[in-house]
Formats: C-alpha cells, structure tokens, sequence
C-alpha cells in the first residue's frame, strides 16, 4: 500500500492515504501554470461509522505563499463510511511555482454524534524537471 499511497496518517482509527500525480499535460509552465491530480483514500477501521462533514486544506506554492481551502465535503459528497469501508476519491491542485505542498484535515462524525478532526498527511508537489 506504501508504493501506491507514500503519504498516510490516521485519526482515530481513520487513515488518510494520498498518491499525487504531475500531470504535464494540463500544465503551462511558460505561461506559471503547474497542476496535480491527487488520490485520496480514507479507510475507517474505527469501532463504528463515521461520515465526511468538511475540509480544510493549507496549499502552500513554491516561494512560501500559503493558500485556504475550506468548505462542505470532497467532489460534491459527504461519504458515509461504514466501517471497515473505505471512500476514495481524485482532485486536482493548480499552482504557480513547479514545486509546492498540501496538508489539512477533515471534519467527521462518528455513529455516536461525536465530531472529531481527521489529518491529512504533509505531501509534495513536485513537477519533474525539463531538460532543454
């Protein structure tokens, strides 16, 4: 699992893994346009279910400059994972440096009502040097 998500944390019995990928074809380094796909997996082997509520991400680029992104759910859903479940699903981040990272955390309820953070692990965006 560590090759296809180097990047993972877990929050009570929630893990957050992350795979990102440099995707040239949707990049414009001439004109300070880099993007990346990311793939989020969140597997709950907690003692119960527990559904998405929010998210808070820091995206910061290249020369420190610092970025917040809140709001409701991922791609237009707040999953409900039952447990042993996972929930995955693929975003995209632009930037205008090549290099960068994101970190944040989810907002989540469990079966019991209660609200708890989960973190989402530090990963890179790196785009792959051009040679010319």
């Amino acid at each position: 699992m560590k090759a296809l998500f180097p990047s993972a944390a877990t929050t009570r019995g929630v893990t957050v893994r992350v795979s990102v990928s440099y995707l040239p074809e949707q990049s414009e380094p001439q004109r300070g346009r880099w993007f990346w796909a990311y793939h989020i997996r969140l597997e709950n082997d907690g003692p119960g279910a527990v559904q998405l509520l929010t998210r808070h991400w820091i995206i910061t680029d290249g020369h420190g400059a610092r970025h917040t992104v809140e709001g409701e759910g991922v791609v237009g859903e707040q999953p409900l994972i039952e447990q042993g479940a996972s929930f995955d699903y693929v975003s995209g981040c632009p930037l205008a440096t090549p290099t960068g990272a994101m970190r944040g955390s989810y907002r989540m309820v469990d079966d019991t009502g209660a609200v708890f953070e989960v973190a989402i692990p530090h990963f890179s965006l790196s785009a792959p040097a051009v040679i010319s």
